[in-house]
């Protein structure tokens, strides 16, 4: 298991002042596994991959490589550290090496709303300097920037510098021939928008070496494929050059049912840029709502090739269990690309993303993977330093967390989970439709109100807390209280007073868009506590916003 250095070098007097004198709540462990029955089919470890790559709450990959090293960067928001970076071999078995943007100094993320934050990252290595560049989108701070490094896997990102002149969004480098740099992004059409969700793609020249754009940039795409439809948010746009042509690839659409990739194509890099009279090259729009195992919201898609010269596609979807309702977030897929007439192929016209797919080449060795079909992960948090899968909801201001032989101890900082604040929480992604979460948890409410336990987490107004409180009336109960712009108590059971100066263990389980809760005092035989509790308003679609659910500890 891979680790982050605790507290980002806060100062170690500063951390034991913010933890003296408080009344925590230790985990002893954490386990999490999945069980859904899509993985449940079978797939050739040297010829086949599944899909999702990466499952749960990894949206807008985008992919490099240099030699036989690929990285993937995917969104993050409001979460902290901010952009996970994943490493493979092979496309297919990933394992995260870090967070780009790791350190405060990097990314102050207080009193932001959790779907603001960081956007859409784009990862490319430039052979010329032999630097890895990571261009975002810090959407309600800086705006975009750059940061780099020589080696991603060393968590040694540089310093975020601002490209004040780049507006919008969803920028990404391109790094010529020549060794010239080019900024390609979303932003608004020089005119007034014409329609609802009118945007453009523009293209700067780039000083790599300072992050200063050269020149004036240049309006490359207005509107989207064809204007005549008033197409939505062209966006997250991506530039290769390949065989002499310039190939310009965006989203169209926008990120939910109606989600797409487009292709265009020019011989100079600042076009123009002719659409492919066969457009999209990835959709799932078209196919009807009923179909078994649906995958939607296909789009926001990268490419890369691999030495041998195939080329592949990351890209965003989603795995909803009904009416397009998922908690599990916008997750990186993978497909083969293929190549007609000289343009892209992600998956043609009709056909239904894979959950099994070839690839183009078979595997010297079988894949291992982690983050991908049925798995189960245990932390006893043995280490004085957290697993890359654990994230806090935005950037701490002080450390209120340890880890030791006895686990992890959470203290109370005054920050409620309901608030656009850092609380007292530590969570991972639910990566599965139908998943179990457990924990053992030792904790002493001092007074009415105070609580600990395991949260599924969604955002500040969309969340279930199940764990130890007290009541009013002082006595020790477990319960399960849901927030759903106001927060109503589900279920209680009373804690025997045989029980009250021992560990509890409690576990949470989903099943699609239902939730249960149970707890248990000896590890071993587990009591309902509430079953089959509707968790449809922990989706995306209802809860709004861009981020899936969390699973993690809460003390407060």
């Amino acid at each position: 298991m891979k680790k982050l250095p605790l507290l980002f070098f806060l100062p170690l007097l500063a951390a034991l002042g913010c933890t003296s004198g408080r009344h925590g709540a230790t985990f002893r462990y954490f386990e999490y596994a999945g069980a859904d029955t899509t993985f449940a089919v079978h797939a050739d470890a040297t010829r086949e991959f599944r899909n999702p790559v990466l499952s749960g709450f990894y949206p807008d990959p985008s992919v490099c490589r240099k030699d036989s090293d690929y990285y993937l960067a995917t969104s993050s928001f409001a979460y902290y550290p901010g952009i996970p970076i994943f490493h493979s071999r092979n496309l297919v078995s990933w394992t995260q090496v870090g967070h780009a943007l790791n350190r405060p100094s990097q990314l102050n993320l207080v009193g932001k709303r959790l779907s603001g934050g960081l956007y859409a990252p784009d990862i490319t290595y430039n052979g010329h300097d032999s630097t890895f560049y990571l261009i975002n989108t810090n959407v309600d701070g800086m705006g975009n920037f750059i940061v780099k490094t020589k080696d991603p896997k060393e968590s040694s990102w540089s310093e975020p510098v601002p490209l004040p002149d780049v507006g919008g969004i969803d920028p990404s480098l391109f790094f010529d021939d020549d060794g010239k740099a080019y900024v390609v992004h979303n932003d608004t059409p020089p005119e007034l928008p014409q329609w609802d969700g009118h945007r453009a793609i523009w293209l700067h020249e780039l000083n790599a070496a300072n992050a200063a754009t050269v020149g004036k940039p240049a309006l490359v795409v207005n509107g989207g494929v064809d204007t005549a439809t008033h197409p939505v948010w062209i966006e997250a746009p991506h530039l290769y050059k390949i065989n002499g042509y310039y190939y310009l690839m965006c989203a169209e659409g926008g990120t939910s049912i109606n989600h797409s990739e487009v292709i265009f194509r020019a011989n100079s890099v600042w076009g123009p840029y002719v659409p492919w009279e066969r457009n999209p090259i990835l959709t799932q729009r078209d196919l009807p709502a009923n179909r078994p195992r649906p995958v939607t919201n296909a789009g926001h898609a990268d490419l890369v090739q691999t030495p041998e010269g195939d080329w592949y596609a990351v890209f965003l979807a989603c795995r909803p269990y009904s009416d397009n309702l998922f908690n599990t977030g916008r997750e990186t897929f993978m497909l083969p690309v293929t190549w007609q007439d000289g343009y892209p192929v992600i998956l043609p016209k009709g056909k239904t993303v894979p959950y099994v797919a070839a690839l183009h080449r078979p595997l010297t060795q079988p894949a291992t993977t982690t983050h991908q079909g049925n798995f189960a992960w245990r932390d006893d948090f043995g280490s004085s330093a957290l697993a890359h899968e654990w994230i806090f909801i935005r950037t701490p201001q002080s450390k209120w967390w340890k880890t030791s032989s006895a686990g992890l101890t959470l203290y109370p900082n005054g920050q409620s989970i309901r608030e656009l604040k850092n609380p007292a929480f530590i969570g991972r992604r639910q990566q599965h439709l139908n998943f179990e979460a457990a924990t053992e948890l030792r904790y002493h409410p001092s007074k009415a109100g105070n609580m600990a336990g395991l949260v599924c987490y969604q955002r500040e107004t969309h969340h279930f807390i199940f764990g130890k409180t007290m009541n009013n009336d002082g006595k020790t109960y477990i319960a399960l209280d849901r927030e759903l712009r106001g927060t109503t108590r589900i279920a209680g059971v009373e804690v025997p007073p045989e029980a009250i100066g021992k560990p509890v263990y409690l576990k949470a389980s989903g099943s699609g868009g239902s939730y249960s809760f149970y707890a248990s005092y000896d590890g071993l035989t587990w009591n309902a506590v509430a079953t089959n509790v509707d968790a449809s308003f922990l989706s995306t679609e209802v809860a709004g916003g861009f981020t899936g659910v969390m699973v993690g500890m809460y003390v407060r």
